[in-house]
């Protein structure tokens, strides 16, 4: 018999005019079955300075979520040199290679998706997408981003939010969004 597999969330990102939003939907699923519909996928680390998001397994992301905590405050708050050196890390340290989640953080200026292949990417138009909506996320953030640059940047994510969730069954419309910055 096969292991149960963990399925959930969208997790978008966005910089936009000066504000850094990012938001998930709620939902954790094992199998077919929801199990939970209000997990928080967004946290505040670095002093409240950086927003974090996650998708894949809740106990190894918050593990790779404190690990990049304690990267941030070693590095001096430098948020691409704690990526870069968590991405080493886990890629090479035998305890942290097995877990199995990805991470999306981003203060005011910058986002970086962060995964246990060693991965840091910067993706364009300061927009970061992970999960099983984040293509569907995405293809509507960057819509909203040319078509409709007047919304906010937390618009754009509750909107691209609600596109995953219409489409993809492991997103739910239970939304955590969290921003960081002021309107320019």
């Amino acid at each position: 018999m096969s292991k149960p597999i963990f399925h959930s969330t969208t997790v978008v990102g966005v910089i936009h005019n000066g504000v850094a939003a990012m938001g998930a939907d709620g939902q954790a699923t094992l199998g077919s079955t929801v199990m939970k519909s209000n997990v928080r996928k967004i946290r505040k680390v670095g002093g409240g300075k950086v927003l974090a998001g996650f998708a894949g397994a809740t106990a190894d992301a918050f593990t790779l979520l404190e690990r990049f905590d304690e990267k941030l405050n070693q590095y001096g708050q430098n948020m691409k040199r704690a990526a870069v050196e968590l991405a080493r890390d886990w890629r090479t340290d035998r305890f942290l290679r097995r877990l199995e989640a990805m991470l999306v953080v981003m203060n005011e200026t910058d986002g970086m998706v962060i995964s246990g292949t060693g991965d840091v990417l910067e993706p364009d138009h300061k927009l970061l997408c992970i999960g099983s909506g984040g293509m569907y996320a995405q293809a509507a953030a960057l819509t909203l981003l040319k078509h409709a640059p007047h919304l906010t940047a937390e618009q754009i994510v509750r909107e691209a939010l609600g596109v995953a969730a219409d489409i993809c069954i492991y997103t739910n419309h239970n939304f955590d969004i969290q921003t960081l910055g002021n309107p320019a």
